[in-house]
């Protein structure tokens, strides 16, 4: 089919270039317009779906908000366990939203990523 006879959403489209929204590029631009300076996070890092264990932590005093985290729908706390920090984000529900919001921790530092939620 040529051109002509493809509805124009679909017309002149690359599918083969990159991607212009990466994750690095969103945090990047998030960093500008937030005025944040670039900063990584915990190598170790959790979803925490249901947001149990955020709320856990900081009730319990040990777990503190992370400013510098520039994810604009969500938020990054800070905490550790037997001498490891960890980062942990709250409320990351949906596959394409952890998806989007897992490639912006490994684009941040995160080496190794740990989904953890409740059972029942």
């Amino acid at each position: 089919m040529t051109q002509e006879g493809t509805a124009p959403i679909l017309r002149h489209k690359h599918y083969d270039a990159a991607s212009a929204l990466t994750p690095g590029g969103i945090l990047r631009e998030a960093r500008r317009q937030k005025g944040l300076a670039n900063s990584d996070v915990p190598a170790v890092c959790v979803l925490d779906p249901d947001g149990d264990i955020a709320r856990y932590l900081k009730r319990a005093g040990r777990a503190s908000r992370d400013d510098a985290w520039a994810c604009y729908h969500s938020e990054l706390y800070r905490t550790a366990e037997a001498d490891i920090e960890l980062g942990i984000v709250p409320c990351a529900v949906g596959a394409s939203y952890a998806v989007l919001i897992a490639e912006q921790l490994f684009a941040s530092g995160c080496q190794l990523l740990i989904s953890m939620t409740s059972a029942g």
